[in-house]
């Protein structure tokens, strides 16, 4: 039995009654540090780069600067993706907040300024997604992200990614 005060413990139904839908696209271009991660988690990247969607939540792909494999945006900035982040310190938090969106559980980090930020979990690598303030109460674009994520970057704890 999940409860909202453990980590990832928040189901994606229960976070949709949570999070409004919004977005609208930014006219400027994102540039974001590319992650170096081991050579292994790396090949899980470009795998994960092959399935990543044209749109998310409505958004047009438009990646960030610098070009990468290991980076993907879109609308302009509103939907960065990064593979192969560092492991953040917050998910040693046992308070730390998550949701669980189509067989991916990411944990959840509100920054005092900008949107959202998203970290994968239970995955052989890290994937990050960052939302703009638009996406304050919307984890829509999860839902586009999830699915390439559970095919391109294998479960490192059975049974939790399911």
């Amino acid at each position: 039995m999940t409860s909202s005060h453990r980590p990832l413990g928040l189901p994606v139904a229960a976070a949709a009654l949570l999070l409004a839908v919004t977005g609208c696209s930014s006219g400027a271009q994102a540039s974001v540090p590319v992650p170096t991660p081991p050579a292994a988690e790396a090949a899980l990247c470009r795998a994960l780069a092959k399935e990543l969607p044209d749109t998310v939540a409505g958004q047009e792909r438009s990646d960030p600067s610098p070009d990468s494999e290991l980076t993907a945006g879109w609308g302009d900035g509103a939907i960065v993706l990064r593979c192969g982040v560092d492991r953040p310190e917050k998910m040693s938090d046992p308070q730390a907040r998550g949701v669980s969106v189509e067989a991916v559980r990411w944990m959840l980090e509100q920054p005092e300024a900008g949107g959202p930020r998203f970290t994968s979990v239970y995955r052989k690598t890290y994937v990050e997604v960052v939302l703009d303030e638009r996406y304050a109460h919307d984890i829509g674009p999860l839902v586009d992200l999830a699915g390439p994520v559970d095919r391109a970057v294998p479960c490192a704890l059975e049974p939790e990614c399911r």
